[in-house]
């Protein structure tokens, strides 16, 4: 990223951090921004007369850094890979499984099978997902090029590829590249492999894309022709009329990122409140709402009740590839795969 760039990047994300969304009171979000969003919590703003109160955060480690420091908030938006740092920290309580209506239909493969058993607490509730795969522009590069993730090291590319400036996405691509689909018990070797494949594409790089809007541009203009994106690129660029295609089903697979919420320990506000947020994001009258902005909904039964044809539509219907999903990781592989992460970028 450049640097001028990143820097304006983080001011602007330290101004969303200290700046709250006025409405009920006594629930204060910590999130992304964007999910402040009514629809996406419809159930709550119906019983509360109003939508819970948001403070915005840019990253996770900002947000994990200003818990740290004892920022206050009742509940807080997270993504899978970040989970077990959080939970070490000991900023957080469990939820309680009998208070969350939907709990028995959430997708299993994004909740993990030791948390539906119940034979660990529950810090972490999936809320939102989304696939990464390969979007590329379908009337330069030939579908066989892209039916495999080593298109990202093809010469043939050369300047013309990008991957995306976040750690989880782009070893969760690296890891699929090398043969791992499990990142939740890598060896030493196979991070080695998925940071040595890293190093290998970053001379082929155009640059990292650090938004979804920076890459529908890079792609639209003609920059670049391969990209690893998120499936909100699908339906944006076919809106633009842009010949796209997203290429989930490589031999290697593609990946799918979680995230969703996590209760915070010694909360200012009202835990029955934090109870009806969590519900209403999870309701099947959410569904829509979610899908419209490109996200999946973790509550199967919203999205069985949509159907196959929607989910397909924006890149989220099922496939049949190995899957790479995002699920927690310990601290230590996380901040391992951050530092090392880093260091390719700059080259190195």
């Amino acid at each position: 990223m450049n640097p001028t760039k990143k820097l304006l990047v983080s001011v602007a994300a330290a101004a969303l951090a200290t700046t709250a969304h006025a409405a009920d009171s006594d629930l204060l979000v910590f999130d992304y921004s964007g999910f402040e969003d009514p629809a996406f919590h419809a159930d709550y703003v119906a019983k509360h007369g109003d939508s819970p109160e948001f403070a915005f955060f840019g990253d996770e480690e900002e947000a994990f850094q200003k818990l740290r420091s004892g920022f206050k908030t009742d509940v807080s938006h997270v993504c899978a890979g970040s989970v077990k740092k959080w939970v070490d920290s000991g900023i957080l309580e469990p939820w309680d499984s009998s208070k969350i209506d939907a709990f028995a239909t959430l997708n299993a493969d994004l909740v993990g099978q030791d948390i539906l058993a119940g034979n660990e607490e529950l810090y972490f509730v999936p809320t939102d997902f989304g696939s990464t795969a390969i979007a590329y522009n379908a009337d330069e590069v030939p579908a066989e090029d892209v039916a495999t993730l080593n298109v990202f090291t093809n010469p043939a590319y050369a300047g013309r590829v990008t991957l995306p400036d976040n750690v989880d996405d782009a070893y969760a691509l690296a890891y699929l590249a090398t043969g791992t689909t499990n990142w939740t018990d890598a060896t030493d070797e196979q991070f080695k492999a998925a940071s040595d494949w890293l190093r290998a594409v970053h001379p082929n790089l155009r640059t990292y894309w650090v938004d979804p809007g920076e890459l529908a541009q890079l792609l639209a203009t003609g920059e670049v022709l391969v990209s690893w994106a998120w499936n909100e690129t699908l339906p944006t660029m076919v809106e633009q009329d842009f010949p796209i295609g997203f290429a989930r089903e490589p031999e290697e697979g593609s990946s799918l990122w979680l995230c969703g919420y996590v209760n915070l320990k010694d909360a200012p506000g009202s835990e029955d409140k934090a109870y009806d947020f969590l519900n209403a994001m999870l309701a099947p009258n959410s569904t829509v709402a979610l899908m419209d902005a490109g996200y999946g909904q973790a509550n199967d039964a919203g999205m069985e009740a949509l159907g196959l044809d929607a989910q397909i539509a924006v890149g989220l219907g099922p496939i049949d590839a190995p899957v790479l999903a995002q699920l927690p990781i310990s601290g230590e592989q996380r901040e391992r795969q951050a530092a090392e992460f880093e260091k390719i970028k700059a080259g190195f």
